[in-house]
Formats: C-alpha cells, sequence, structure tokens
C-alpha cells in the first residue's frame, strides 16, 4: 500500500529555458491545462503533456539532428565490407533507408513498446558480427572491388556482388529478431536480467567499439589534419562551450520578436564540427590545396569525389521490403547476430530506466519492458525485411538530450519518428550525407567510438572495483576479447571440425570480440563466489526500484484503453507483455484514496489544501 500526500492546487507550469520560453502567451499549456508529470518539477513537459504543435516539430527534427551522428555511421562502416566504397549512391540508398526503418520502429516502440520518448535506430552492436560474417573467405570481396578505376556501379556483375552480401546480412538479422521477439514477449528477459550484472555488461558494451579502432583509424588516416581538426571541433564544443548560451532569436505572442538563450553547443556538438570541416574540405577543395591525383595522399579529403551523388540521387525514393532481391541465411550470420542481440536487450533495459528517471515517469514495470524488447525485437525484423544491414534499438544519445532540452513529451518523439520517415523518403537528404569526405567521417567516428567504450567502462561504477575477484574478471574479459578473435582472424585455417556450417558459425562468435569477452564476464562472475554487494548486483537492482507506483498504467498502459477496458480478458492478462490489471481495475497497483479536503466536488480547492492518498 502506498501513501502519499499531494497539494490539491495546480502549480504553474514552468517555463523551458533551455529551447524556447515555450509557454508564453498561454500557448503550451499541458494536456488538461496543468503539468501531469510525477517527479518532473525540473520538466517543462513530462511524458504525458502535450506540447504546442511548432514545439513538437522543432525538439522531433532536433532528436533526428542528435542520433543523425549514428544512424549515419552505421551504413558508412558496412560500405567497404559490403563492396561499395566506391558506389555512394548505394551508400545514400541505404542511408535512406535506415532513416525511414527508424521511424517507423520509433513510432511502434511509442504506441506500442514501451511507451516512453525514446528514439530507436540502427545498433552498433550489430556492427561486430556482421564484419565478422562478411570477412569470411565466401563474402571477402574480390579484388576488383577495391579499385575504383574497375568499378562500374550501374553493371549487373557489381551490383550482383554487393547485392549478394547485403541479402545475408538480412536473413541473419531477421533470424535473429525471431529470438529477441521471443525473449521480449514471453517474458525470458526479466529471468535473463536476474544473472547480468555490470561484470557482463561493461566488457560487453566496450568491446562493441574497441575491435573498429582499426577501420576508425584507417579513415582518419586520409588526411590526419581534417580529421584531427573534426576531433578538435567535436570535443570543443562537447566540452568545453557546453555551457555557453548562444542568443536565438524568437517568436511569442506576448513579446513578440525577442531573442532567448540555447545552449547550441551542447545540443548539436558533432552536427556543428561535421558542418565546420565539410566546408573546410570545400574550400581546400575549390583552391585546389587537396591533391587531384587519386592516387596522392589526402585526396579522398576532397569534396568533389563523390560529387555526382547529388545529381543521380532521385528526390524522392520509397525504400520497400526486399528492394535488394530474397533475403539468405546461414548458420554462421544468424549465430553471430544472435550475439549482437543480446548485447542490445542489455542496453536497451538500462536505457529504459534511464529514460523514465528523466522524463518524471516511474520505472517501467515487467509487462512494459517485455513489451518494449518484443518491439524491438520487431524492429530488427522489419529492418532486416528493408534491408539496412543492420537492426534497431534504443538510442542513448536522444536519452540524454531529454534531460538537455526537459521536454520528456512522447509527442516530441512521435513527431522525431514522423521526420525520420521524411527523410528516408526524401532521396537528397541520404545522397547529401553519403558525400561527407572520408577524414571527417573518421575523425567522428574515433570520438564516438571512444564515448561508447566509456560508456561501457562506466557500469563499473556499481562494482567493487577494489575487489581482486572483480578486476580479474574484467581485465581477463576484456583482454579475450581483443586477442581471441584478432587470432582468429590471422589464423583460420586451424579452426577445422570437418563440417563447413559450424566452422563458419564457430569462426564469426570467436572474431566477434563483444561475444567472446561478453561471454567470459557472464561465465565468470556467476562462477566465481562474491557477494551481491561486491559483484555490484545490489546497487544495480536499487537503480530499478522506485515508490512511485501510482501512476505506471497511466504511463505504461496500451493505447485507446487495449488491455484495459477492451481486450481485458483473463487470457489475455496472463501474457507477460499485457498491461496488468489493478485490483479495483484501472492499474498495476491497488491503490486506496481517502481525500481529508472535504468538500463540494463543484467547490474551487482552497489554496494551499493536501490530499492525503493511502
Amino acid at each position: 500500500m502506498n501513501s502519499a500526500i499531494t497539494s490539491c492546487e495546480h502549480p504553474e507550469p514552468l517555463k523551458g529555458d533551455g529551447v524556447f520560453n515555450s509557454h508564453e502567451g498561454g500557448q503550451g499549456r499541458k494536456k488538461d491545462g496543468q503539468p501531469r508529470g510525477f517527479s518532473s518539477n525540473h520538466l517543462a513537459y513530462s511524458i504525458l503533456d502535450i506540447p504546442p504543435w511548432y514545439l513538437c516539430v522543432f525538439l522531433g527534427v532536433q532528436h533526428f539532428l542528435t542520433a543523425l551522428g549514428g544512424l549515419v555511421a552505421i551504413p558508412l562502416i558496412l560500405a567497404k565490407d559490403l563492396c561499395l566504397q566506391h558506389d555512394p549512391l548505394t551508400q545514400s540508398y541505404l542511408i535512406s533507408t535506415i532513416f525511414f526503418v527508424s521511424g517507423i520502429c520509433t513510432l511502434l516502440q511509442v504506441f506500442l513498446g514501451v511507451r516512453l520518448p525514446i528514439l530507436q535506430g540502427g545498433t552498433f552492436a550489430f556492427l561486430a558480427p556482421s564484419l565478422a560474417m562478411l570477412s569470411l573467405p565466401t563474402w571477402k570481396c574480390p579484388m576488383w572491388t577495391l579499385n575504383a578505376s574497375l568499378v562500374n556501379t550501374t553493371s549487373p556483375e557489381f551490383t550482383e556482388e554487393w547485392q549478394k552480401r547485403i541479402r545475408e546480412l538480412q536473413g541473419a538479422i531477421m533470424v535473429a529478431s525471431c529470438v529477441q521477439m521471443l525473449v521480449g514477449f514471453s517474458g525470458l528477459i526479466g529471468f535473463l536480467m536476474r544473472f547480468i550484472g555490470p561484470l557482463t555488461i561493461a566488457p560487453t558494451i566496450s568491446l562493441v567499439a574497441l575491435p573498429l579502432f582499426d577501420s576508425a583509424g584507417n579513415d582518419a588516416g586520409i588526411h590526419w589534419g581534417i580529421a584531427a581538426m573534426t576531433i578538435f571541433l567535436i570535443v570543443l564544443f562537447s566540452q568545453y562551450l557546453k555551457n555557453i548560451a548562444v542568443p536565438v532569436p524568437v517568436y511569442g505572442r506576448e513579446k513578440k520578436c525577442h531573442t532567448s538563450k540555447f545552449y547550441l553547443f551542447q545540443v548539436f556538438p558533432v552536427l556543428l564540427a561535421l558542418c565546420i570541416s565539410w566546408l573546410l574540405c570545400f574550400v581546400l577543395t575549390v583552391t585546389d590545396a587537396l591533391p587531384s591525383a587519386p592516387a596522392a595522399y589526402g585526396y579522398l579529403a576532397r569534396t568533389d569525389t563523390k560529387g555526382d551523388v547529388l545529381s543521380q540521387a532521385p528526390w524522392f525514393r520509397f525504400p520497400y521490403p526486399g528492394q535488394w532481391g530474397l533475403p539468405t541465411i546461414s548458420p554462421a550470420g544468424v549465430f553471430g547476430i544472435v550475439a549482437g542481440v543480446i548485447s542490445s536487450m542489455v542496453e536497451s533495459v538500462g536505457d529504459y530506466y534511464a529514460c523514465a528517471r528523466l522524463v518524471g515517469a516511474p520505472p517501467p514495470p515487467k509487462h512494459a519492458i517485455n513489451r518494449g524488447i518484443g518491439i524491438e525485437g520487431l524492429g530488427c525484423l522489419l529492418a532486416g525485411a528493408w534491408g539496412t544491414g543492420n537492426g534497431t534499438t534504443s538510442y542513448s544519445e536522444n536519452v540524454g538530450a531529454l534531460g538537455i532540452t526537459r521536454v520528456g513529451s512522447r509527442m516530441v518523439i512521435v513527431a522525431a519518428g514522423c521526420v525520420l520517415l521524411l527523410m528516408g523518403i526524401f532521396g537528397k537528404i541520404g545522397a547529401a550525407f553519403a558525400t561527407i569526405p572520408t577524414p571527417v567521417i573518421g575523425g567522428m567516428f574515433l570520438v564516438m567510438f571512444g564515448v561508447i567504450t566509456a560508456v561501457g567502462i562506466s557500469n563499473l561504477q556499481y562494482v567493487d572495483m577494489n575487489s581482486s575477484r572483480n578486476i580479474f574478471v574484467f581485465g581477463f574479459s576484456i583482454y579475450c576479447g581483443l586477442a581471441v578473435p584478432n587470432w582468429v582472424n590471422k589464423n583460420p585455417e586451424r579452426l577445422h571440425t570437418g563440417i563447413l556450417q559450424l566452422d563458419q558459425v564457430i569462426q564469426v562468435l570467436l572474431t566477434t570480440g563483444m561475444f567472446v569477452g561478453g561471454f567470459l564476464g557472464f561465465l565468470l562472475d556467476n562462477t566465481i563466489p562474491g557477494s551481491l554487494e561486491e559483484r555490484g548486483l545490489l546497487a544495480w537492482n536499487q537503480i530499478q526500484k522506485s515508490e512511485e507506483t501510482t501512476k505506471i498504467s497511466e504511463v505504461y498502459s496500451l493505447p485507446c484503453g487495449i488491455g484495459t477496458r477492451f481486450c481485458a480478458s483473463s487470457c489475455t492478462r496472463c501474457l507477460p507483455f499485457w498491461p496488468k490489471l489493478e485490483r479495483g481495475g484501472r492499474g498495476e497497483v491497488g491503490v486506496s484514496q481517502l481525500t481529508l479536503c472535504s468538500r463540494d466536488p463543484s467547490e474551487e480547492r482552497p489554496k494551499g489544501a493536501t490530499d492525503t492518498r493511502m
């Protein structure tokens, strides 16, 4: 039983001081004319509030721009192993497709999934197994595809070379996504989380990015000067200038045209750095400061090496399932992607709790987590069908953006999903991002991969790192996650069981660093004796608990009364992902209320009066 003392008086709406003063002139009042947050005194809009439409659009575009770096990076990383490094037009199609599918998955997650304002997009957890699979002898690119002068991007031979590779990725992702849907919709994720703690998550997430240092270094090495400037600008904007507010013109009903402070560098550090570096490359290209010979150092820093992409790309292109052909399936690819699915699920559960805290919502109940993971699996299935070459997951960057903007409304993420859909259809957008000079991309990758590695290591804050047990588990897992894949890549012929398919499965798993490190961390953490406090499980579980449970059904129930007013039979209530009814019939936790300020319902509530709920 929960008890709470709440004021009968409605508080005044808060004014957003990060983006715009969004409530001026009576505009932007919350749903029903009042804020409806939980622990939301720090928020301009909490999860159930509906901001004005123009603010939803503006913040939706901002969320799109926040996720832009990760969304664009994934197709560009895959391009080389798909034999597409000299075909920027097809790269632009992949970028448009991942935009479009991310928009669909975002809307599904907000309306039918965990129902938190959390953006969906491509996942780096799938990159390591994808690259491991494409490095098998069967899928290595022919030498002629590595030479730009020998590649005819319109020839049927070249088209088949890259399409058969992405079809193999599609099939593996679609089968692995069924595993994720099973784990989510069956409620198995709750059981698995009992055994997965910080010492499993830290090496798994860290090894998502650590093995990619070679790819990032090669791209940056095209022109280290340009790459270093990109890195410098990202660090400058995101770390040194993040607390500097820039005055921007704003229009309001009362004040009309005036200026408001906006933390530009804190919100758009990567985008600003990319644009400035891109502009510098353009100036150096126009002035012929960069070499024009294809074999010369720094040639790929020129902006005219991919200049024909914008003219070739259609204005509008509608991605559709099976656009690259019928997906193919191999056991090696499936097992590798399943390792990525496990890592993605663990990270997403953490994102759900973090997002709930930031938007003033109670922690997600089990049925909402099950539904969220299941919908992410459905999103991976759609991504495989459309052919993005990747899956989908919750975006941690956008969870952080919620805290910056102080706007946690679901409708903002709905707007962001619609923006992603439109950008996926507008073909020139994807083409524009495919023309970013290679060293600029390399500099961005170096910063991004470093941050992802640090995010993984940050999970150790819950663990007693003075314990020799924990130091051994983490250190050994990380080191083996780097050493074993390196040896297997150099000695693939040593893995020989006599069964080709089994050889491929073993090779893909052992060349996926996050699988090796995560598996060892999981095994050692659960077998070496240690207390819950020492292992970090005690602190890990405490951050997932909250006393605020009275509004769970209002936030996490399905829309249109599904599960409460409709489809509320005893059969559906047995489903692990279905909203659970209160004892009184309207929520997840039974709460009996006793109001101590007795009055007539039509009477205005006295100022300062309080309700006591027990």
